[in-house]
């Protein structure tokens, strides 16, 4: 099985988690790359395998400039993405409790109107939770 883990930060701490989740996913049998989402356009879901979306908020429940150019070829490009399956790690704060965790849920928002299934749930990790 591949996995891609796209990550989105501002300040590294989704960056620092992706690493853990690609040590533990590691495990001979699984092929994992951790990408930042600068690095990586729309054509990036053309690979095989499964993507887990690793992504902080930032301001105002917006996704981290590193992703933003991502986020918003896949608004207005719209690509046909019925073959991904993917999965969400957000990141976010509770006491801004609007927007906590918006960052992943905008992810998880358009890649399931351009046709992307999710695996699981949308997972919402609270930083003031330690």
């Amino acid at each position: 099985m591949k996995v891609t883990i796209l990550v989105g930060t501002m300040t590294g701490t989704a960056q620092l988690c992706a690493q853990e989740m690609e040590l533990a996913l590691d495990d001979g049998e699984t092929q994992v790359e951790t990408l930042l989402m600068e690095k990586t356009d729309v054509s990036v879901f053309s690979r095989e395998g499964v993507f887990l979306v690793c992504t902080s908020t930032y301001g105002q429940g917006d996704v981290p400039d590193n992703a933003r150019a991502l986020y918003e070829q896949l608004k207005t490009e719209r690509p046909n993405l019925s073959q991904v399956r993917y999965g969400v790690f957000g990141l976010g704060d509770r006491p801004y409790a609007e927007t906590s965790n918006f960052g992943g849920k905008r992810f998880d928002d358009i890649l399931t109107e351009l046709g992307a299934e999710r695996v699981g749930e949308r997972h919402m990790h609270d930083a003031s939770s330690g």
